[in-house]
C-alpha cells in the first residue's frame, strides 16, 4: 500500500495542502511581526525609552523567578514520584494537574480578595492583633511583581513536573544503587548522577516555563503589573495605525523566545542511551506504608492546596455574600451563577465561543487527521518536517502568534478592500479567531489521532484493500471507526481549550459584539460593583467545564489525565 501511496498524486497534493495550511498558520504569522516590526529605528526606540527597558526587565525578572519558583516546587516531587510508591499515587499526581484547570488570569480575581488591603490575609492578620483591621499590608501594591511570579508559578508547575516525571521515569535505578554501593551520598548522588541524566527533560521544561512566563499576558494584566513587556503591547493595541512600536516589542521578544530555545538546546544536548532503562523505572520505587506513605502524600497535598487556593478564592466569591473586611462572607448566596448565565455580555460570548471553538476544531480534526495519516501510515520523505511544523504552535507563544494573525488580518483588509468585512479584526475578528484557535490547539489534535492510529494495526486496511476496498472505502468502514476513540479526545480537548483561549481572544477580539468568553471575563473583572463576583461565578461554569471536558477525554482514550497531560 505504502508504493501505491507513494505514487499517488493525490497523496502528494494532500501533503501539499497541508503543509501549506501549516506554513499560513505558523510561519507567516511571525514572519509578518517580524517584517512589521524588524525596522532598527522602532527596535533601537524601544530598547532607548525607560519605560519599555523597564518592561523588558520585568518580564525578564518575572520568567527568572518564575521558574527558580517552578522548579523548586516540580523538582522534589518528580524525585518523590520516582523513588518512592504508596497507595493513591495515581490520585496525588492528578491534584498536581488541578492549575491546568482554569487559566491564571482568572485565578487573578481571587488573588485579589485574598491579598487585597481589605482581603482574607489581612483580615485574619486583624482578627490575630497583628494589626489594626482596614490598615494591613498593602500585598498587591507593595509586593505586586512577587504575587505576580507567584501565582504563575503555581500555575506551570506542572508542565515542569510532567517533564521531569517523564525523564525520571527512564533513569536506571542500577545506576544510583551502584553509586550508593561506592559510598556515595545522597546529595553526591543527586549532583552528579540524578541531575545530569535529568538534564533534557529538566531544560525542556524549564524553557517552556521561562517562555511562557516571559509572554504571558493574562496574570500581569488581570493583577495590574503594566510594566511588562505582554502588557505593553496589549496597551499599544488602541494605538497601532499611528504607532508600529508594539510590533517592535513583539520582535524583541521573539529574539529572546529564539535564544532561550537555542540556548537550552544547547546545554541540554542529547541524553545517551546508556543511561535510561525502558519500563524498569515505574516498579524501582520503594514502597511505603504508614505514617511514610502520609509523609508522601504531604508535598502534594501542600502544592496542591496553594495552587488551587485562587480558585477556591474565585468559587467563595461567586458564592459569598457582602465579603468586605472579613475572614469570611456575611452569607451564602447562588444567585450570580445565575445571573452570570443571565448578563447581557456573557451569553452573546458563549453563543461566540461555541461558535469559534466548534469551528475551530473541525478544521483542528482534519489538518490533524491529515499530519497524523502522514506521519502514522505513509512516512514520506519531509513527514518529520511536517510533524515538527504542526507541533510548533506549542513553542511559539500564544501572544506573538495573535500579533501575527492580527498583521495580517489588518494588513489584507487594507489591500484587499474585499477581504474587509471577512479579516478586519475591527470589523470581524470570527474568522480570524476560528483559525488562530484551530492552529493553537492542533497539537492536541495531532498527538492525539496519532497514538490512536499507532495502536491500530495497519494489517487491517492492507487487508480490506486486498479485498479490493478503495481508499475512501478502508478510511470510513476501518480506519475512522478504529481511532473514533483518539479522535474525540483531541476534538475534546481542541473545543475545550479554544473556549478558554486567552491570548488570541484579549488581542484578535476588538469588536464587542464577537466577544468570547475570555475577552467578556476580563471586561467583567473591571466592572465596578458586582462585575467581579459575576465574573467569578462566569469562572466557575467555566472550571466545571474544562474539568469536565479533560476528564471525558482521558475515559475515552482508556488513560490517566496525568497520562494523557504527558504525551
Amino acid at each position: 500500500m505504502n508504493r501505491s501511496l507513494n505514487r499517488s498524486w493525490l497523496a502528494w497534493t494532500l501533503f501539499a495542502a497541508v503543509a501549506l495550511v501549516l506554513v499560513i498558520g505558523v510561519v507567516v504569522p511571525v514572519v509578518t511581526v517580524a517584517g512589521v516590526g524588524l525596522s532598527p529605528a522602532w527596535i533601537g526606540e524601544v530598547l532607548r525609552h525607560p519605560l519599555q527597558r523597564a518592561g523588558l526587565g520585568n518580564s525578564f525578572a518575572i520568567a527568572v523567578v518564575t521558574t527558580l519558583i517552578s522548579l523548586a516546587i516540580a523538582l522534589p516531587l518528580a524525585l518523590i514520584g520516582w523513588r518512592l510508591r504508596f497507595r493513591g499515587q495515581g490520585v496525588a499526581e492528578a491534584l498536581l494537574l488541578a492549575p491546568l484547570i482554569l487559566p491564571p488570569f482568572v485565578g487573578a480575581l481571587g488573588i485579589f480578595q485574598l491579598l487585597g488591603v481589605h482581603g482574607v490575609v489581612n483580615s485574619a492578620g486583624a482578627a490575630f492583633g497583628l494589626w489594626l483591621p482596614g490598615h494591613g499590608p498593602d500585598w498587591l501594591g507593595d509586593h505586586r511583581f512577587a504575587v505576580v511570579c507567584v501565582v504563575e508559578a503555581l500555575h506551570l508547575y506542572p508542565f515542569l513536573w510532567l517533564a521531569l516525571a517523564a525523564a525520571a521515569a527512564r533513569l536506571d535505578p542500577g545506576l544510583i544503587e551502584a553509586a550508593a554501593a561506592s559510598g556515595a551520598s545522597r546529595l553526591t548522588i543527586l549532583r552528579r548522577i540524578i541531575l545530569p541524566l535529568l538534564k533534557p527533560g529538566l531544560f525542556a521544561g524549564v524553557t517552556v516555563i521561562f517562555v511562557w512566563s516571559f509572554t504571558e499576558l493574562g496574570t500581569p494584566l488581570m493583577l495590574g503589573f503594566d510594566r511588562v513587556v505582554p502588557v505593553q503591547i496589549f496597551n499599544g493595541l488602541t494605538e497601532l495605525n499611528t504607532n508600529p512600536q508594539p510590533f517592535a516589542l513583539v520582535v524583541v521578544m521573539l529574539v529572546v523566545v529564539a535564544a532561550s530555545y537555542g540556548l537550552a538546546q544547547l546545554i541540554a544536548g542529547r541524553q545517551p542511551d546508556a543511561v535510561v532503562v525502558k519500563g524498569a523505572a515505574r516498579s524501582a520505587g520503594r514502597q511505603v506504608r504508614g505514617w511514610q506513605a502520609v509523609l508522601a502524600w504531604t508535598p502534594y497535598l501542600l502544592v496542591t492546596a496553594l495552587a488551587i487556593a485562587p480558585h477556591l478564592m474565585v468559587l467563595a466569591l461567586a458564592c459569598g455574600r457582602d465579603w468586605h473586611g472579613t475572614l469570611l462572607p456575611a452569607g451564602v448566596t447562588f444567585d450570580r451563577f445565575r445571573d452570570a448565565l443571565a448578563h447581557p455580555n456573557v451569553v452573546p460570548s458563549i453563543s461566540n465561543s461555541l461558535f469559534y471553538a466548534g469551528l475551530a476544531t473541525l478544521i483542528a480534526l482534519v489538518i490533524g487527521f491529515a499530519v497524523a495519516w502522514i506521519t502514522a501510515r505513509w512516512k514520506p520523505r519531509g513527514a518529520a518536517a511536517l510533524d515538527a511544523l504542526a507541533m510548533a504552535p506549542l513553542a511559539v507563544p500564544g501572544l506573538i502568534m495573535a500579533f501575527g494573525f492580527l498583521a495580517i488580518g489588518v494588513w489584507l483588509s487594507q489591500q484587499i478592500p474585499a477581504l474587509k468585512p471577512w479579516l478586519d479584526p475591527f470589523a470581524n475578528p470570527g474568522p480570524l479567531l476560528i483559525f488562530a484557535y484551530a492552529i493553537r490547539r492542533l497539537p492536541q489534535v495531532v498527538r492525539a489521532t496519532h497514538a490512536g492510529l499507532a495502536q491500530s494495526p495497519p494489517a487491517l486496511e492492507e487487508a480490506a484493500a486486498a479485498c479490493g476496498a478503495n481508499a475512501w472505502t478502508r478510511l470510513r468502514r476501518i480506519t475512522l471507526p478504529l481511532i473514533a476513540a483518539s479522535l474525540a479526545a483531541g476534538a475534546i480537548l481542541c473545543f475545550s481549550f479554544s473556549m478558554l483561549e486567552v491570548s488570541d481572544s484579549l488581542i484578535l477580539a476588538q469588536k464587542r459584539d464577537a466577544w468570547p468568553v475570555t475577552k467578556v471575563l476580563y471586561d467583567l473583572s473591571s466592572v465596578l460593583g458586582s462585575g467581579p463576583a459575576v465574573a467569578c461565578a462566569f469562572a466557575v461554569w467555566t472550571m466545571a467545564f474544562l474539568a469536565a471536558s479533560l476528564c471525558t477525554a482521558a475515559v475515552l482514550t482508556g488513560r490517566s489525565l496525568t497520562g494523557m497531560l504527558r504525551e
